[in-house]
């Protein structure tokens, strides 16, 4: 017995050999989408609680006098800080400032303060405030426009219960999508929106390797899934192109450079064909985001005041 040739299983040693290559595999797929989900969730928390910038600028600085302000969102919950900046003689008009993501009360990179001093010298008011999570306001994240409309809401609910001017909006970027949201649950009478996105979750789908630095395949989908699941923003609830119905026939005027590479110039362009009549465009032929101040400061002023000044003309008649 012990001459008689063993008969090697071929089959079942090449079979083992085909199931443990596709453990391997299988355990490979796992791992990368594992590790896909984890930097989405990463690269999500990071956007929503991105660096809070200290206020280390002043009006006075700029020879503006100012006051201290503190009010609630129209959450009910979150303290907002600001401060409101009166002309030296009687104020005709309050514009409202509204920052951009990752930005403050003052915007830096687009100079607020400048920007606040050019419409201080032609009598306007001026609040300037932190959204939540941003300065020196409360707030757990920043939720790109989604409940930063409430802050905003807070924000004009304070000046017209302290003023009898009536209101009107300045934004940019996140703040300028903010501001039409805001404007459509308000009574303000005008609104200028510098830079906005028309859609908050259309946008993204689009445009999140900007800000993400990451590929769109797989990390588009897996971010803007994961993170209304981890944090309290939805981003369906920033959508200023379906709210421009119930701000028409009040103007607004949109300001985008014609070369702004974070949000394309017909972000603007298709908000301002829904109402021709009503809305109007400005498109510099600059580039950069939200730099047409800084680009042309005094066509920008000119510009600005004058649909202000013809906001307040129409509203008074």
């Amino acid at each position: 017995m012990s001459d008689v040739p063993r008969r090697v299983d071929t089959y079942g040693v090449k079979n083992k050999k085909k199931k443990s290559k596709w453990k391997i595999v299988i355990s490979i797929v796992a791992l990368i989408g594992i590790a896909a989900v984890g930097i989405s969730a990463y690269v999500g928390h990071s956007m929503t609680h991105p660096d809070k910038k200290p206020i280390d600028q002043f009006p006075d600085e700029y020879g503006m006098d100012y006051e201290d302000v503190e009010f609630v969102s129209r959450d009910g919950e979150t303290n907002l800080k600001g401060w409101v900046i009166e002309p030296e003689k009687d104020a005709k008009m309050t514009v409202i400032f509204s920052h951009g993501y990752k930005g403050n009360r003052f915007e830096d990179h687009v100079s607020f303060l400048d920007m606040a001093k050019d419409l201080h010298d032609k009598k306007y008011r001026i609040l300037m405030f932190d959204f939540r999570y941003s300065g020196e306001s409360e707030g757990e994240m920043t939720t790109i426009g989604a409940k930063e409309q409430l802050d905003l809401l807070g924000a004009i609910d304070y000046m017209e219960e302290t003023y009898d001017e009536p209101v009107s909006l300045l934004g940019i970027s996140m703040g300028a999508a903010t501001s039409l949201l805001a404007a459509a649950q308000s009574d303000v009478i005008s609104v200028v929106a510098d830079s906005p996105f028309s859609d908050l979750e259309e946008y993204l789908k689009e445009n999140l390797p900007v800000w993400s630095n990451l590929p769109s395949i797989p990390f588009t989908p897996l971010i803007l899934n994961i993170v209304p699941k981890m944090t309290d923003l939805d981003p369906k609830e920033a959508s200023p192109i379906s709210v421009l119905e119930d701000i028409a026939p009040r103007p607004i005027l949109f300001i985008h450079n014609k070369g702004d590479e974070s949000i394309p110039y017909f972000e603007s362009q298709k908000m301002h064909d829904e109402y021709p009549k009503y809305f109007q465009i400005w498109l510099p032929d600059g580039v950069g985001h939200v730099t047409a101040y800084k680009q042309n400061k005094e066509d920008y002023i000119e510009k600005v005041d004058d649909f202000f000044k013809a906001a307040l003309k129409d509203h008074k008649k």
